[in-house]
């Protein structure tokens, strides 16, 4: 794929909808997401958050609608190009999914995985310029300390740093970060999204992050975007986000 500027959708989805069985999951989605942007997506558990972020993996199908990364539409993609596709999506989780026996530098090796040999791989053999990548991602998100010690011995801030670290290596273009914060802390949620906001800027990546918490959305995105039982019910700008958008998107 092409390098993209900051005026160009990096991700881009129109009339995206899902169904499972007679329930409708998602309905008629419509966004964007810029290179170097950060983009929240509010709502409350079972509004198509999760299921919105596995459509543009392609880890479910979406039953409509169009998905694309960069200027590939993800739908139409199969065999390589849906591999080389997908390992430009960096994927951060709220229970981090990190190989807990292993080092945080050999987790972060894992991003590398496309990249390198199967044999390699298997005796964890990277070649060096991969270990030095990582080396430096670790540095960057303030790990490379850490970077020996096993991942079950991180706390849980350290460990959301080691996947963000993962992600950078994996030299992701789009990073969707579904519920990253959620088993935080404050403090340390805040310095999760505060590194993720910094790394969209720095490296012209797309962030689409999904969050409950209203407050760290207007405070860390460019734009929020509210789910309610799978509709769009508002895109903002962080900045004009109001108490009227938080009750529409969380009223019982």
């Amino acid at each position: 794929m092409t390098a993209l500027s900051a005026a160009d959708p990096a991700i881009r989805i129109v009339g995206l909808s899902k169904r499972f069985g007679d329930r409708i999951v998602l309905d008629d989605v419509s966004f964007e997401v810029a290179a170097g942007e950060v983009v929240a997506i509010l709502g409350a558990s079972g509004a198509g958050k999760t299921t919105l972020f596995r459509c543009v993996t392609r880890l479910a199908q979406s039953d409509g609608g169009q998905i694309f990364l960069g200027e590939h539409a993800i739908r139409n993609l199969g065999g390589r190009q849906l591999s080389i596709a997908r390992g430009e999506i960096g994927l951060i989780f709220q229970q981090f999914n990190l190989i807990r026996r292993l080092s945080a530098l050999d987790n972060v090796l894992v991003g590398r995985l496309g990249e390198v040999p199967t044999w390699r791989v298997m005796l964890r053999r990277f070649p060096q310029r991969d270990r030095q990548l990582a080396l430096a991602a670790l540095d960057r998100v303030g790990m490379l300390p850490y970077a020996l010690q096993r991942a079950d011995i991180l706390s849980g801030g350290q460990q959301q740093r080691v996947a963000i670290a993962r992600a950078l290596a994996q030299q992701s273009r789009f990073v969707l970060a579904d519920e990253p914060v959620a088993s935080l802390d404050p403090q340390s949620a805040k310095s999760i999204l505060s590194i993720l906001r910094d790394i969209a800027r720095e490296r012209m990546i797309a962030v689409l992050v999904s969050l409950h918490q209203v407050e760290f959305a207007i405070q860390f995105a460019d734009r929020v975007i509210g789910l309610r039982a799978g509709r769009m019910i508002a895109d903002r700008p962080a900045a004009a986000f109001a108490e009227a958008d938080h009750r529409m998107i969380f009223a019982t």
